[in-house]
């Protein structure tokens, strides 16, 4: 594949009437249903940060928990078989119960992550990777690439041969980003500031993973939006 076709990706992303919807897409500034940028809520004590470059890279993607990485399409797959095939597929699927979600440090980004493990949703996520791998192309030699720049354990190469992305299985962690990788001295202060900030803005409590989002990107330099999030069950 020559990196030029449009790219989709499963994700999961919180209904658009929700509060954590509001709240990740205000982090971001950016809304992936409209394809518009709207107004950043920045946390209580970051007004003396760039913001917009500090969550440019999130921005790109939208508000969500990747489930299967972007991807181009098979060779004799399309958009419409694509989107039939998760209708299908989803509705067969029950929802998963996560006891909550918390903001943390993950190296030097922020992203939202389960507040306890849940081993329903570890094979949730991987059974969504294997069920739509037949309309996944394989990478492109340039992707593939900018995938083996990180350093990568011999768990996460066989990953990646099977799968075009190295973070599934056993070694996948759902995390929903907050903001791109901060300098080292910015982690701390931001973590605390978008902790705040989210419990000031989304009701704790249970978080239901219950539908799955189909997302698109036309060309590698527009942003990703959002083409179905489809009910579970």
């Amino acid at each position: 594949m020559t990196g030029t076709a449009p790219r989709y990706a499963l994700y999961y992303t919180p209904a658009a009437d929700s509060a954590l919807w509001r709240f990740g897409s205000a982090t971001l500034g950016y809304d992936a249903i409209t394809g518009t940028d709207i107004a950043f809520a920045v946390p209580s004590g970051c007004d003396g940060l760039d913001w917009p470059e500090l969550t440019a890279e999130p921005r790109r993607y939208g508000f969500h928990a990747t489930l299967k990485a972007p991807f181009e399409l098979a060779n004799g797959r399309n958009e419409g078989a694509l989107r039939a095939f998760a209708r299908n597929y989803v509705a067969g699927r029950p929802p998963v119960r996560l006891t909550g979600l918390s903001v943390n440090a993950l190296g030097r980004f922020i992203a939202l992550t389960p507040s306890e493990p849940s081993d329903a949703l570890q094979r949730f996520a991987f059974d969504i990777v294997q069920a739509f791998e037949p309309f996944r192309a394989p990478l492109s030699q340039t992707d593939l690439a900018r995938r083996l720049q990180s350093p990568l354990t011999p768990a996460h190469r066989a990953y990646l041969e099977a799968y075009g992305y190295p973070y599934v299985g056993d070694v996948f962690r759902f995390h929903m980003t907050l903001t791109g990788s901060l300098p080292d001295e910015q982690v701390a202060p931001v973590k605390a500031a978008l902790a705040q900030a989210y419990a000031q803005a989304v009701p704790s409590g249970p978080v239901r993973i219950d539908r799955v989002a189909i997302f698109k990107q036309e060309s590698r330099s527009r942003r990703f939006l959002l083409l179905d999030n489809i009910p579970l069950g």
